[in-house]
């Protein structure tokens, strides 16, 4: 089995571990005695065993709405890294710390694109960077101003960007201004 093959069974076993199993133990199994975690939209997450395993059983394993959903979009596996782009959907009906913390229920639907950039050292997975759309998140739970999400290039329909559906540059309704000659 190449590493690749193995790296990528380790977050498959990691992702069941949050979002399937929500097993604590599950989850840190997989990983190094001195990971890193960091969900950089929210400044949440922890470094170092003790830490991240704090995060995890505080904030993230098992708060997720019922209908919490992930769905693959596309994963590239190098030498030490997996990169793997999904698609996270969900109703706002329970706090969800992790992407918004001491937000009270919306009742509304929220769809982003998350990028998970996942390292790994000797075979376990020793740091995790993930990223998403904060600002769509927030036009999506209606939490942020409406005339300021009207002038923002944010996804405010429960609807997938990557898939082509929603017009591009379409915060191109002022003309765009230019700077004068130095």
């Amino acid at each position: 089995m190449s590493d690749r093959v193995a790296m990528e069974r380790v977050w498959v076993a990691h992702t069941d571990g949050e979002f399937v199993q929500l097993d604590l133990q599950a989850t840190m199994s997989t990983m190094t005695d001195s990971p890193t975690v960091v969900h950089v939209p929210t400044a949440m997450g922890g470094v170092g065993r003790q830490s991240v395993a704090d995060f995890y059983e505080r904030w993230f394993i098992g708060c997720n709405p019922a209908d919490f959903a992930l769905r693959s979009v596309s994963r590239t596996v190098g030498g030490d890294r997996i990169v793997d782009e999904m698609v996270v959907s969900f109703t706002h009906d329970i706090e969800v710390p992790w992407v918004l913390p001491g937000v009270d229920p919306t009742g509304r639907a929220v769809s982003v694109p998350v990028i998970a950039v996942v390292g790994f050292r000797d075979g376990a997975i020793d740091s995790e960077h993930i990223y998403w759309d904060q600002a769509s998140v927030l036009a999506q739970t209606c939490l942020l101003d409406a005339d300021l999400v009207a002038r923002l290039p944010v996804i405010t329909e429960q609807s997938d960007v990557l898939d082509g559906a929603l017009p591009l540059n379409q915060l191109a309704l002022t003309p765009r201004r230019r700077r004068p000659p130095a």
